[in-house]
């Protein structure tokens, strides 16, 4: 069912967000995009006349309260941006009377979901090793069966719009589906926009495809590269990862990050790219310093050139340059992970580059552009770029999982 398609009038809907946002120490809300980003969805159900429910997590408390982490301290925000006075309930679990009193137009949020060991679905207080371990894993998959069940008692429409957690079998995001039928459940606005971005590159993709990968480490990735050779005509290989592949060549990479243990994939990696006709992009020159912080003496070296005492920290000109170019010549864009050490603004400039070419190719070229991963999306927003991006993913790890080829429990669930 898709949610445009559907009337909420009458009904009461659960709706798992994603109301993970950061707070100060204070529990004032610092970055309000992800209550934003739901408020589609949200409005969708309040204004056909229906009621909603809202359950997220927030943090890792691994199954245990944590005042810091209540959603109790964001009920303001949720209500101002909806609108109505959201109503909150103490315990995720007995909240079967907030939740039949609900009017149409009405709202209420429940607390953090992973309060309750039952929404992940671990055993608690055991480990891997012990011998009772299967017996604990076999009982807790019982009670988030229950958990999901109980949720779900709550309402007769579940919306799932959480795409930063569409990658976990959770209770609020994958078991619950299993008690709505195909009618009654749907996935969010946000949720449809997530998965049509993710198409569009990985199933529907004009070419020349580029992809950029950048990021410290080889090993999180490499999922995500294999895959993408079968797709892309381009592979830009950016960030610290890259000085694994440049070592694994006989490079002198002095105290540059890398994976030793890595190497073999790397060279792996570049002979595959290389059998299946795949440009793969890598730094020819670097930002380095010797210390690592923001204002530290800063000297550019060819790659594999890097004297021992000095550590790669951003693409230098001459690599960004390389790669504008492969950039600008793209139909389809797909970028995760910076290219340098994002966080210091002396080592932000390759990084800031590639933002302002991607930008630049969907705007002038009518490139398609999709962009996800944490830095990614802080440098888009850093240059104020968002508007000129195809499309920017909130949900880094789930966005990875996909382009890995993997299948999204939470989308999954809605779909069978």
């Amino acid at each position: 069912m898709k949610i445009n398609d559907f009337n909420f009038a009458g009904h009461k809907a659960i709706v798992r967000v994603d109301f993970n946002v950061p707070l100060d120490e204070n529990g004032n809300v610092t970055d309000d995009t992800r209550i934003r980003g739901a408020q589609p969805t949200l409005k969708k159900v309040l204004s056909d006349g229906g009621s909603v429910i809202m359950m997220s997590h927030m943090g890792k408390p691994k199954g245990k309260v944590n005042p810091k982490l209540s959603l109790k301290q964001i009920v303001k925000n949720v209500s101002d941006a909806l609108g109505v006075e959201v109503k909150f309930a103490e315990d995720c679990g007995k909240a079967d009377e907030a939740a039949a009193a609900l009017k149409p137009g009405e709202a209420l949020l429940l607390e953090n979901l992973r309060f309750y060991p039952e929404e992940e679905g671990k055993p608690v207080g055991i480990d891997k090793a012990d011998p009772k371990y299967n017996e604990a894993k076999k009982e807790m998959k019982t009670r988030q069966q229950d958990f999901a069940k109980k949720l779900a008692s709550y309402a007769d429409v579940y919306v799932n719009d959480a795409f930063g957690t569409a990658h976990r079998k959770h209770a609020s995001t994958a078991v619950i589906a299993d008690y709505f039928d195909s009618d009654h459940k749907m996935l969010g606005l946000l949720m449809e926009k997530e998965v049509t971005a993710i198409n569009n590159v990985m199933k529907n993709a004009q070419h020349p495809f580029t992809a950029i990968i950048g990021g410290s480490k080889v090993s999180s990735k490499l999922g995500v590269i294999k895959n993408l050779l079968d797709k892309v005509d381009n592979l830009i290989i950016g960030g610290g990862m890259g000085y694994t592949f440049i070592k694994a060549q006989g490079g002198k990479i002095g105290q540059s990050l890398h994976e030793d243990d890595l190497m073999p994939e790397a060279l792996n990696i570049m002979k595959a790219a290389k059998e299946k006709g795949v440009n793969l992009s890598l730094s020819t020159h670097t930002v380095c310093a010797q210390e690592f912080k923001n204002d530290a003496e800063r000297k550019i070296f060819p790659v594999d050139q890097i004297p021992d005492d000095w550590e790669g920290m951003d693409a230098a000109p001459e690599s960004v340059e390389k790669w504008k170019k492969i950039i600008m010549n793209s139909k389809t864009i797909l970028w995760n992970g910076p290219v340098g050490v994002f966080e210091m603004d002396n080592f932000a400039v390759g990084t800031g580059e590639i933002a302002k070419t991607v930008a630049k190719a969907t705007q002038e070229n009518n490139a398609y552009s999709l962009v996800g991963g944490g830095d990614s999306v802080a440098a888009i927003n850093k240059f104020g770029l968002a508007d000129k991006i195809s499309y920017v993913s909130t949900g880094g790890g789930a966005m990875l999982e996909a382009i890995e080829g993997k299948t999204l429990p939470g989308v999954a669930a809605i779909e069978k």
